[in-house]
């Protein structure tokens, strides 16, 4: 699964010359040397862990994402990352099945969003993927929400004084990753929406609008 998450950052990044370093959550603990020669993180995680459950391997990565927050590198986190890096700083993060969203669902910007410089240029309402039963329900301080869908409000969020960025929703997953994602789970699947796991990715949709959203937050950091 970590080497799928790779490929699909790469892919989304359109194959600029980049090198991106992976950096295991569950094993020791980030360090501030650690992000010495770092531009840009990215936070994804795998549908196995949950950052409502907590837990000692939670405890370490929360740690770790709290280096990464003060560090105020320019930081993109999509899913899990979204969840820890709420709960790392002062969100609340609850586990509920009424609110799961596992396929393709319409996100709404709010005011804040629209006027955002990275969210800015995405329509007003738009699709994207998502597979979750956590849920952020309450944001961290100093935070502005940028976006909400009908059964989750917080589906996006940015801090307000460094360029930290965070989704529910999979930015980095076009139709062929989001399936290639879910297939590693489909019993999960199957519990949660009480369909297969074949009928669930059939209405899978593309995200053509939302799948530029990571270039776009690259691009303006580099210009700054």
């Amino acid at each position: 699964m970590s080497d799928h998450e790779l490929e699909s950052f790469e892919r989304c990044l359109h194959g600029q010359p980049v090198r991106i370093e992976v950096f295991d959550l569950l094993g020791r603990p980030l360090a501030p040397a650690d992000l010495a020669e770092v531009e840009l993180i990215l936070l994804g995680g795998s549908g196995s862990y949950s950052a409502a459950s907590g837990g000692p391997w939670f405890d370490t990565a929360v740690e770790s994402l709290r280096v990464a927050h003060a560090s105020s590198i320019p930081t993109f986190a999509s899913c899990w990352g979204f969840q820890g890096m709420a709960a790392a700083t002062g969100g609340v993060v609850v586990n509920d099945r009424r609110r799961a969203e596992i396929g393709t669902y319409e996100v709404a910007l709010t005011d804040a969003g629209r006027t955002d410089a990275v969210f800015g240029a995405l329509p007003s309402r738009f699709r994207a993927h998502m597979g979750h039963e956590d849920v952020v329900e309450t944001l961290p301080p100093g935070t502005t929400l940028l976006a909400s869908s009908p059964l989750v409000v917080n589906q996006a969020y940015c801090f307000d004084d460094r360029p930290v960025y965070c989704t529910q929703f999979h930015p980095e997953l076009d139709v062929h990753g989001m399936r290639c994602r879910l297939s590693a789970y489909p019993h999960y699947v199957e519990e949660v929406v009480g369909a297969t796991y074949e009928e669930v990715a059939a209405r899978f949709e593309e995200t053509t609008a939302v799948n530029g959203l990571l270039q776009r937050f690259v691009d303006l950091c580099a210009s700054r």
